[in-house]
């Protein structure tokens, strides 16, 4: 049975959603990977009755937990004290902690201020974990049955601490088997079609499935339990996948892969040394954005008016918007000289929708696609730029099948 964590956020800013929590979504991530279950994340504001109630909870019903913020040196930051109350630990002088602030101070030629002190007081039995990266120390003990991990709430100082100090701890602490998480990343195929495709695969017994929406992709996740051979792993993705069909673009085990829609055309257009050009309008710029960096972007051209954008490639104009960029894809291949041109038309529908009409020229013939995109003026712009993009990918990656 895997070992509990819990993830404890400590700050007023937090609870009232002045500063997003990345500290828990990137600590989360670190426990799993290494074999942790983590059962929850907690965000207190500075509250000392709530912290003290917290972390007794934790301690009975936790194997490790680790906190991030609340060590600073003002009165807000409650953590240490909570602790100290919460354990009937005294807080005590670190003194090797002291002259470490002190030193800090000293190197940026700044005085300290006396309430910083505060920071190297910790509760009883607790042993210290250096801060290299800023002021705060933070400090480790157990209590009943968990193991605290207590760091100040900056990520780049949290992040430096849990890879010099916790992560060698917990290894040592704790036998950690970790499981596999294999994710078939889709565009294009909602969650309950998802579902409906894939109900039909039978899984392995202890092969748990779960799905993941975000603007970009939607995920099909298989956990698999530690020890499973990968080559089993593998071939039930390739399962999954076939049932799915060519809206399947990725598959990670383990986040070896992170291949994200933007990172498999990179790989293919490079392998293949194939330029593109593109000429978009409801997207409002945001393919050439999503590429600005990719070597094989030959040329770039937006007009958000689709009938100046038609001007750039014919004369004449047509209602049939499908034909219209069917015509100004072969137009601007012709133009650029590139392998490659995609372009993109829309047109704006009843309830504030927005058709957008996709053209691809290749060397082997047209391809097209269409969809009907809602929501706000952001989201269809995102939303436009992603399928443009997938159009591209599904003719690469059919190529090279």
């Amino acid at each position: 049975m895997r070992p509990l964590a819990e993830i404890f956020s400590q700050g007023e800013e937090i609870i009232r959603g002045q500063v997003l929590d990345t500290n828990a979504n990137w600590l989360s991530q670190q426990l799993t990977q290494l074999g942790f279950q983590v059962k929850r994340h907690t965000a207190v504001g500075d509250n000392l009755t709530d912290l003290i109630e917290l972390l007794q909870n934790i301690a009975e019903r936790a194997d490790c937990c680790i906190c991030t913020g609340g060590l600073g040196p003002t009165l807000d930051d409650l953590t240490a004290q909570a602790v100290a109350a919460a354990f009937g630990r005294p807080l005590h002088m670190d003194e090797v902690a002291l002259q470490q602030i002190k030193q800090y101070f000293a190197h940026r030629q700044r005085d300290m201020a006396d309430s910083n002190r505060k920071q190297a007081m910790f509760p009883q039995g607790a042993s210290r974990l250096d801060n290299l990266w800023g002021t705060a120390p933070g400090f480790a003990l157990k209590q009943q049955r968990c193991r605290f991990f207590f760091t100040p709430g900056v990520p780049s100082e949290m992040k430096g601490m849990f890879g010099e100090w916790i992560k060698p701890q917990l290894l040592d602490q704790f036998t950690l088997q970790p499981d596999h998480l294999l994710i078939i990343r889709t565009f294009g195929t909602g969650e309950s079609d998802l579902q409906q495709q894939v109900q039909t695969v039978s899984l392995p017994p202890d092969v748990s499935l779960g799905f993941w929406t975000s603007p970009d992709e939607n995920q099909v996740k298989l956990c698999f339990p530690a020890g499973y051979d990968e080559t089993h792993m593998m071939e039930t993705g390739q399962q999954v996948a076939e049932h799915i069909g060519d809206t399947v673009f990725a598959i990670d085990l383990n986040a070896q892969g992170q291949n994200h829609l933007l990172t498999v055309l990179d790989e293919v257009m490079s392998a293949r040394q194939l330029t593109l050009a593109i000429a978009e309008s409801a997207s409002h710029g945001l393919i050439a954005t999503k590429l600005m960096r990719a070597p094989w972007l030959q040329s770039s051209l937006f007009q958000s008016d689709v009938s100046s954008l038609i001007q750039q490639f014919s004369q004449a104009q047509s209602d049939n918007t499908e034909n219209m960029a069917a015509h100004c894809a072969q137009q601007l291949q012709q133009q650029s000289t590139c392998k490659l041109a995609l372009v993109q038309l829309h047109q704006d529908s009843p309830q504030h929708a927005r058709v957008i009409y996709n053209a691809l020229y290749t060397p082997d013939g047209l391809r097209c696609s269409q969809r009907t995109l809602a929501g706000n003026p952001a989201r269809q712009q995102h939303q436009a730029a992603i399928a443009a993009l997938d159009l591209l990918r599904r003719y690469l990656q059919n190529k090279c099948l």
